[in-house]
């Protein structure tokens, strides 16, 4: 019988987590964030955490009741059936997929900053040439094979390369601001947010800040090799943010500090560099940060890369255990026990994405755009399972969930909106692309149970479109036709979207999904509560916990 490995602890999930949010972010967000924002860019990244954790929070309950690989392309099938489900998991897979040839670009592009002109000639503009491509085929093939063997080695690889990301940025930290900290920046011109305070909602969507903080959901893709997912999933995720978030405000802090006041001239929004914080590094003479930053630019994107290469695998067996891929996606390797033949895809995926866009910019807002729609769905989910399932066992159950989930539904569609028009539009480009796939698979099973499933989820189509037509008629800040104005655009959209959270909840249903799913979900209660040991060491039936089972 093909099984996965449950070998990770809740230091090795953490530092997943942890590896997943610092890759490529840390070493340009700072900087964008800062060109959008001003100073204000500061508070675009406790925004972001805040949105980000209260859909962590519902995450992390569902990976808790449901520790299998690729969780976060299933638990929408289990609330809401197939249509719905495969959305959700459509839009999260690009959203994660494409994030490894993106950290391979990102090392590429930091090192044309080189003074070498063989270095120098691997990007043009923020394109990759074809020499730099070549470079990040070649890393795309290390990430890959440092997880082809193993996850323990997955593991061991990964933690040691997320102590040294957190080592790295904490050093640029404490160099900066020690070296060249001009605290008149934060309030050059006068002004604290220089392009309003609508710029920093801005930052949050587009700077890379959603881009960054994604990594939270490496943890729950990986709770099917986690020793003990009721406690470690929560840990990892929630541990991994505040963490993350610490460094980010930290790093944001130093970079506006850092940038001499005479490149303020022509304002934030005209900083223009190849490699932000080698630059101030080099503009400081702080030579040894410099060598480095250079060095942690292959490493931070690089421990990301590895960690996706890991996750995107198990989201693929996640989604052909669904039914939307072919089975041979979905087989284990016997000794090994990973998922071999989905790795070899994501690789051919991840060429694909490397080869059309070339730029860490421009596949960046493919990610911000997956990564929204993705979001959407884990509120609903764990709402809609707590209405149909109460019956399953939940080792994390989070209290005030009432509250969480509908404002992570309403902050998830904020975001969305900040996005600006015509990004937002693209949210149809995304769902386009694999509804044919859904649509084979359905053929292939005469559609069986279609009316039922798109019934339920016919939700998040609504939702989207009317998305879509307030973006383009929302405040000219956001890039909207200005139909309707600053503030009463967000007021509308917080209404608009805690209807459509009411509708999704109302929608979900005992899905036959779900009932396959608790029947792991029983199976952990037992794992998790059924056996202690007597005296002599035997091990018994714990009388104080019950076994019984409604299905």
């Amino acid at each position: 019988m093909n099984t996965m490995h449950r070998k990770l602890g809740t230091f090795a999930l953490t530092m997943t987590g942890l590896g997943s949010i610092i890759g490529s972010g840390w070493l340009f967000g700072a900087w964008k964030a800062a060109t959008i924002a001003g100073p204000a860019a500061i508070f675009a990244w406790v925004i972001g955490m805040v949105v980000i954790l209260f859909i962590a929070l519902s995450y992390s309950e569902l990976g808790a009741m449901f520790p299998v690989a690729g969780g976060m392309v299933k638990y929408t099938q289990y609330s809401h059936g197939s249509f719905v489900g495969f959305l959700a998991a459509w839009a999260n897979w690009i959203a994660i997929v494409s994030v490894i040839p993106s950290e391979a670009m990102a090392s590429v592009q930091y090192m044309s900053s080189w003074h070498w002109s063989w270095a120098q000639s691997l990007a043009h503009n923020g394109m990759l040439t074809p020499k730099g491509l070549g470079l990040a085929s070649l890393l795309l093939l290390i990430y890959f094979f440092l997880n082809y063997w193993a996850v323990s080695l997955f593991a061991r690889v990964n933690s040691l390369i997320t102590i040294f990301k957190i080592v790295i940025p904490g050093l640029t930290i404490f160099a900066l601001l020690i070296v060249g900290f001009h605290g008149g920046n934060f309030t050059y011109g006068h002004a604290f947010a220089p392009y309003g305070w609508s710029s920093v909602l801005t930052a949050v969507a587009t700077s890379g800040i959603v881009f960054a903080f994604n990594g939270f959901q490496s943890p729950i893709n990986m709770a099917g090799e986690a020793r003990k997912p009721g406690r470690s999933i929560p840990i990892a995720v929630v541990g991994s943010v505040l963490i993350a978030t610490v460094i980010y405000v930290l790093l944001q802090i130093a970079f506006i500090g850092g940038v001499s006041p005479s490149v303020l001239a022509h304002g934030w929004n005209h900083l223009k560099f190849n490699s932000p914080f080698a630059d101030l590094a080099i503009a400081l003479n702080i030579n040894w940060l410099v060598i480095v930053l250079y060095l942690d630019a292959f490493v931070s994107p690089s421990g990301t890369g590895t960690t996706y290469t890991a996750t995107t695998a198990r989201m693929l067996y996640g989604m052909e255990k669904n039914g939307y891929l072919p089975r041979f996606i979905g087989k284990l390797h016997p000794v090994y026990g990973i998922p071999r033949p989905a790795m070899f895809v994501n690789l051919v995926i991840c060429f694909i994405f490397l080869f059309v866009f070339k730029g860490w910019g421009s596949l960046a807002e493919v990610i911000s755009v997956a990564t929204l729609i993705s979001y959407i769905t884990g509120p609903v989910t764990v709402m809609a399972l707590r209405k149909t399932a109460g019956y399953l066992y939940r080792p994390l159950r989070v209290k005030g969930m009432q509250i969480i989930a509908p404002c992570g539904f309403i902050f998830a569609s904020l975001t969305l909106y900040w996005a600006r028009w015509p990004l937002t539009g693209e949210v149809f480009l995304i769902i386009m692309i694999g509804l044919p796939i859904y649509f084979y698979y359905q053929a292939k099973r005469k559609w069986q149970s279609f009316s039922k499933n798109f019934k339920s989820g016919i939700w998040m189509v609504a939702y989207l479109i009317v998305m879509m037509c307030i973006s383009y008629l929302g405040s000219e800040k956001f890039g909207g036709l200005n139909m309707i104005p600053y503030g009463w655009d967000m007021v509308l959209i917080a209404f608009v979207s805690l209807g459509f959270y009411i509708w999704a909840v109302k929608s979900g249903y005992e899905t036959p999904d779900l009932l396959e799913a608790a029947k792991l979900n029983k199976a952990l209660k037992e794992h998790d509560m059924g056996v202690d040991d007597d005296e002599n060491g035997n091990g018994k039936r714990n009388p104080a916990y019950s076994t019984d089972w409604p299905h």
